[in-house]
């Protein structure tokens, strides 16, 4: 197998090769339905697994050095930051997402660690000129560091709050800076444990505060971008104050946010909160909030985010479905929030776990394109609700049913026909079309 170096670039070989590096079914620049496959799919680097992680666990030390020979911390993150744009290079890769904390050193003090971060921002946007790629979005680390042990918006000491805003402050205007389209609030620590010791009501309505001064500041300053909302169920927190997406949409209606922030969905997510991730991908479009996607898969038997490379295309060909459905992405993508597998410890493995993952989107994408083709899911769906086109359905959807005119139609009922769903039947039109 060819060694990292040897690899100039990942390019389209089609479903009958056996080259492990190359593409099987992503060909970026074709164009499918009017539109080339980049542009549907969006593709984007997760920095901090990709770039960052180091095969680090709770029970073993890392199998993948990722210090690029450095031992000086800023020219460590420079040096970074150049493989992970050679990196984008050999992927074709268009877009990289990031927090504050996977591309500066952190300082002694929250000054310190600023500045670097500004230092890092500066090269990145060189890099991001020399390679053409953008960054997708943008997120501050308000969860790793032992001062937000009790959260950063929500956490009981507001010294706390303050440096999480100043950090957030940084990354916004490192979005800026950048060109992204997306800001992401992932609320790793905002939760809590036990409410013995927690006044969930102030938790609450200082988080509000916290996303409005942000929303407030962004927009002020030229960010004409989408503020997300990341949501996940617990881990590391017991009780996360963004469970779900239909969890997030409460809080944000609750205090008028709805209107600048959207989803940032994770498939790993969804599955430890219950969900499909279709689920929730579902659950934003009809709630006008769909944004973008972080794509990944976990395992069944584990209950932690176990982050792997996408490569269930049941579920990728799902996930497609409701990006169509919702128009497509317009500021988000799809960001690769995976990384390999401890034993998979070598650069040659990254190449090849995004190569999986790219593809099995890729051919997400087709099938979900084909399936539309096809309309017979459409069909039967339109077919299934056809009492709500007419007769006393009609007058429900346009609002001029009563309680009182729907109990003296049900009187004069003699039965009551529900139409089949016929489940096993439109699971055997998805075998169908994936497999000819």
């Amino acid at each position: 197998m060819k060694s990292y170096e040897e690899i100039a670039k990942i390019t389209y070989a089609g479903p009958d090769s056996d080259e492990p590096f190359a593409f099987k079914y992503y060909n970026p620049d074709e164009v499918l339905a009017g539109k080339p496959m980049r542009e549907y799919l969006k593709f984007a680097m997760s920095y901090w697994h990709t770039i960052c992680a180091e095969g680090v666990d709770m029970f073993g030390s890392g199998t993948l050095d990722k210090s690029f020979g450095q031992r000086d911390p800023m020219a460590k993150f420079r040096a970074k930051a150049d493989f992970a744009f050679g990196l984008m290079d050999k992927l074709d890769l268009d877009y990289y997402c990031f927090h504050d904390v996977d591309v500066a050193p952190e300082g002694a003090t929250v000054r310190e660690s600023l500045e670097n971060f500004r230092l890092m921002v500066a090269y990145l946007k060189q890099l991001q000129e020399k390679h053409h790629k953008k960054c997708l979005w943008v997120t501050a680390n308000n969860f790793g560091d032992k001062k937000f042990m009790a959260g950063a918006a929500t956490s009981c000491c507001a010294d706390v709050f303050a440096v999480a805003a100043a950090k957030v402050k940084a990354c916004i205007d490192a979005a800026i800076e950048l060109g992204a389209t997306g800001y992401v609030f992932w609320g790793g620590r905002e939760g809590y444990e036990t409410l013995l010791n927690t006044d969930m009501g102030l938790e609450l309505d200082n988080l509000a505060r916290f996303l409005t001064m942000a929303r407030d500041y962004g927009r002020a300053h030229g960010f004409k971008g989408d503020f997300y909302i990341e949501p996940k169920p617990k881990e590391p927190t017991k009780h996360q104050y963004d469970f779900d997406v239909a969890t997030c949409m409460n809080f944000l209606r609750k205090y008028g946010l709805t209107g600048d922030f959207k989803m940032n969905i994770e498939a790993n997510h969804a599955t430890l909160a219950g969900h499909t991730f279709q689920h929730e991908l579902r659950t934003a479009i009809v709630n006008d909030a769909f944004g973008s996607i972080d794509a990944n898969q976990g395992d069944l038997f584990l209950g932690w985010d176990t982050d792997q490379f996408p490569t269930n295309v049941y579920d990728t060909t799902y996930c497609m479905l409701e990006v169509l459905k919702a128009g497509g992405f317009t500021n988000g993508g799809l960001n690769f929030d995976a990384k390999t597998r401890r034993p998979s410890n070598t650069l040659e493995d990254i190449l090849l776990a995004y190569i999986a993952g790219m593809d099995s989107f890729a051919l997400g994408l087709r099938k979900a394109l084909a399936l539309r083709a096809d309309g017979r899911l459409d069909r039967f769906v339109e077919d299934r609700y056809a009492s709500y086109r007419s007769g006393v359905g009609k007058t429900i959807v346009d609002g001029t049913a009563t309680l009182e005119s729907l109990s003296d139609y049900a009187m004069g009922l003699d039965k009551v026909d529900v139409p089949s769903g016929r489940q096993e039947y439109l699971e055997t039109i998805i075998n169908n079309v994936l497999f000819r």
